[in-house]
């Protein structure tokens, strides 16, 4: 099996390479050969207690993070309704990750879009199996592997909650994100990161999810705001966000958990995964002036919401260039990426009438379409990028421009065919009275606050 988080085609680096959990028994002339093989391979400690670190930061942007940062956005009545959501989506999607997702994705054997099913309830992984780092013979525990990516897949189904919150029903959540994570997130996982899937074979730069994670949560979000409806009252009635302070609370922890969102995906402690967390400070610094600076411009006052919003469009934005871009490249990257977001925020999502509640499409979607786009130049040697003094920014920006089109368009077909199934099942959206008396109370008899 192979896989790897960062495109190693491009980077020139060998080709990651997990140890299988057995093996068959070799022909005598090979023996020697294949001992020395599996002495040479080392599980790295420092390796593996970074990575375990960075499991745990990753986990911490989920809940809380991405948690309290939607439930300040929503109005109070629905507050605790949000952070169920959360809750329970990304408890599903780490149910299903260990039962039979990470064999999507990162199976032994499979084809250019999906892996086999060979490691089902993680059939022969155990506590001596290995994953290959960046390093040869070096390796960190399969275990880990699998919860780092396990929180990968549980964040990026949680992300979609914000599109559609206050009005969806949780069991509609709740059967999205099962049909959504089998066709969409685990063929696109696979796509991007496997050696062989189509995406990383094509040489494109993602080094920690611009197209898995946030392109595809954004469009997962737009599609169900599309297919659901606005909210009732909306854009007529005021809907301001109740708690601004839980919203930066939310915002803190999902920059804090970022660093082991991006550090974490080199796999290994060394100098790349330093230069991620490096970028992933001054980009998201940069991302929260420049929205300020974009409100401040446009004739507003410059805004907490609009520095939280600042923050995570740069955080966005950073995640496929962490490890494939200088610092400077960085700040660029943040800066571009939460000017752009603005704009469609403020100017054309208005006009589009879409209601999507906390601009998951508008941050996410956007942020990482301006990322995974401009990971082509972050790359530049002039701009203290890791390329090669013959590197080909255009050619690889035609590269990165078929990635984004495939998430797109993968996500968009795939949400909306899980959209409407659970729209089915379930009914999609609670009653108009339940929205008017607020989901805390009408889906699950609490309140958020008790006054």
């Amino acid at each position: 099996m192979t896989f790897s988080l960062r495109n190693i085609a491009t980077a020139g680096l060998a080709a990651i390479v997990a140890t299988p959990a057995f093996a068959m028994e070799a022909p005598a002339n090979t023996a020697p050969a294949v001992a020395a093989a599996e002495a040479a391979a080392t599980i790295a400690k420092g390796d593996t207690a970074w990575m375990i670190v960075a499991t745990v930061l990753v986990m911490a942007m989920i809940v809380p993070g991405v948690a309290l940062f939607y439930g300040g956005l929503a109005r109070t009545k629905n507050m605790a309704s949000v952070l169920t959501q959360v809750l329970c989506v990304a408890s599903l999607a780490m149910i299903i990750w260990v039962i039979y997702g990470y064999s999507m994705a990162f199976g032994d054997t499979g084809n250019a879009y999906i892996a086999d099913f060979g490691k089902v309830f993680l059939k022969g992984v155990t506590a001596d199996s290995g994953a290959a780092t960046f390093s040869d013979g070096v390796e960190i525990p399969e275990y880990i592997f699998i919860a780092f990516q396990m929180t990968f897949a549980a964040i990026t189904a949680a992300l979609i909650v914000g599109g559609t919150m206050e009005r969806a029903k949780l069991s509609t959540m709740m059967v999205f994100t099962a049909i959504w994570l089998t066709i969409v997130y685990f063929p696109i996982a696979h796509m991007v990161w496997a050696t062989g899937g189509l995406i990383f074979e094509w040489g494109a730069l993602d080094f920690a999810g611009g197209t898995v994670v946030h392109i595809n949560a954004g469009v997962s979000a737009l599609v169900g705001c599309l297919i659901l409806g606005k909210r009732v009252g909306y854009p007529k009635e005021a809907m301001p966000p109740h708690s601004l302070t839980m919203t930066l609370i939310g915002t803190g922890l999902l920059w804090v958990g970022w660093f082991g969102f991006n550090g974490g995906s080199e796999l290994e402690a060394d100098g790349v995964a330093t230069l991620a967390v490096l970028n992933t400070f001054v980009a998201t610094a940069a991302g929260v002036l420049f929205w300020m600076l974009g409100e401040t411009i446009s004739g507003h006052k410059g805004s907490l919401l609009g520095g939280c919003s600042g923050a995570i469009a740069g955080l966005v934005a950073v995640t496929p260039a962490a490890g494939n871009s200088g610092p400077f490249g960085a700040i660029l990257i943040g800066a571009v990426a939460a000017l752009v977001c603005f704009w469609f925020v403020t100017m054309m999502k208005p006009r589009l009438g879409l209601d999507d509640t906390a601009d998951v499409f508008g941050i996410h979607g956007i942020g990482g379409i301006v990322g995974s786009l401009g990971t082509a130049f972050t790359m530049l040697p002039g701009l203290g990028g890791p390329g090669a003094e013959d590197y080909n920014a255009m050619a690889q920006l035609v590269i990165q421009a078929k990635a984004v089109g495939v998430a797109i368009v993968w996500a968009a077909i795939g949400a909306a065919i899980a959209w409407f199934i659970a729209k089915l099942i379930t009914g999609g959206r609670v009653s108009e009275e339940v929205e008017r008396d607020g989901l805390d109370l009408g889906e699950h008899g609490e309140r958020a606050y008790n006054y």
